[in-house]
């Protein structure tokens, strides 16, 4: 008899993952990450304001704390420093008007003339580029001379010509009034939420603590948030304010060895613009560039004032302000970087000044909730 055939080798069983992935409580997440994405958009214009007010009186609050073991009531003292901020930085914007104003109305000069010097040469050999624009050009001219030369229209067209609206100064003072009192309204506003944070002191974060819950645990968890949040966004104020300095004085006596014109207001605008992180120091770098090329008229010494900012913020942001702050916020830059561009997008200016503030707030309270660990350990260094 012939032997039996062996059996057939039978497959290797599939693994199955099952992952603890609820397909509702994910889609529950992504609609309530979209509705609050969406309500923070809409309603900017309370966000906003309430955000730069809780700033402000993190910034002021130990001061106003020192005044009060001073024994100036907090009502007075809270006072006394909203008046002498806003007094300081009016000085400063009034001492540097005239040179700002000097310097915006050569932007346009600059422009040209840049404009100008990348024209081809008539001399030096056209590359594809330039008879491609030359043949653009005689194309745009032969369209307008054919417009010009068209015959009259028949007998019952009607012609139309749309004119241009004249200038009118009365509407343009007019809505720079009303912009000017936009601004107005709106600082006034952070004023008022400022001082009455300060004022209050500790009663509203003992509300907070209070309404946590009723054991001991949670409310002890609400207390090191707190107090982690408080920690890390004054560090993190304190530590732009001195860098900001340190540019804008680095800025302007970089700005003043190189022959640059109105180096101080320069300073000033490196300083300023010191608190957005990543795109201030391009806007800086950029516009010093193109004002030096309008000053120098050649393309060497702005390119050498365009560096010297960029170097200086580049030295500022990734060795002084790192060894400053000392890891304390605990957050990857890329994080960062990808975070301040999402709040610029929903917020625009303010929001790239206000992003990195919220993120040390987010990391501090996804470390501190078990559910949101992982975002947590998503967001850290």
């Amino acid at each position: 008899m012939p032997p039996h055939p062996a059996p057939a080798a039978e497959p290797p069983a599939l693994l199955h993952l099952h992952p603890p992935l609820r397909t509702r409580s994910t889609a529950l997440t992504v609609l309530a990450v979209i509705a609050s994405v969406y309500t923070l958009h809409w309603a900017s214009a309370l966000f906003i304001p309430l955000l730069l007010g809780l700033i402000f009186s993190y910034a002021l609050s130990p001061a106003v704390d020192r005044l009060q073991r001073w024994h100036v009531p907090r009502a007075i003292g809270a006072a006394l420093l909203l008046l002498l901020a806003l007094g300081g930085l009016g000085l400063t914007a009034y001492a540097s008007m005239d040179d700002a104003a000097a310097l915006v109305e050569s932007l346009p000069d600059a422009a040209q003339r840049l404009r100008l010097s990348m024209r081809v040469d008539h001399g030096a050999p056209e590359n594809a580029i330039g008879k491609v624009q030359r043949a653009a050009t005689r194309l745009e001219l032969a369209a307008e001379e054919s417009g010009a030369a068209a015959p009259a229209a028949g007998r019952g067209v009607t012609r139309v010509q749309i004119e241009k609206r004249h200038f009118d100064i009365k509407d343009y003072l007019w809505s720079g009034t009303l912009g000017l009192a936009g601004c107005i309204g709106q600082a006034s506003i952070v004023c008022f939420i400022a001082y009455f944070l300060m004022v209050t002191g500790d009663g509203f974060r003992r509300k907070v603590v209070r309404i946590a819950g009723p054991t001991f645990s949670r409310r002890k968890v609400t207390v090191q948030v707190l107090d982690e949040i408080n920690g890390q966004i004054q560090r993190y104020l304190l530590v732009q304010a001195l860098t900001s300095v340190l540019v804008g004085v680095a800025t302007w006596l970089a700005f003043l060895w190189l022959g640059l014109d109105r180096a101080a207001v320069w300073g000033v605008a490196a300083a300023v613009l010191n608190g957005v992180p990543y795109l201030g120091s391009i806007v800086v770098s950029s516009g010093a560039a193109l004002v030096g090329f309008l000053q120098f008229g050649t393309m060497a010494p702005a390119l050498l004032v365009g560096a010297a900012s960029l170097t200086i913020h580049t030295l500022s942001g990734n060795l002084l302000t790192p060894w400053l702050a000392g890891r304390a916020s605990r957050i990857n830059p890329f994080v960062i970087f990808v975070g301040v561009l999402a709040w610029g997008w929903l917020w625009g200016v303010w929001g790239l000044l206000l992003g990195a503030p919220l993120l040390m707030a987010l990391k501090a309270v996804c470390d501190r909730v078990d559910d949101l660990r992982a975002l947590g350990e998503l967001l850290g260094d």
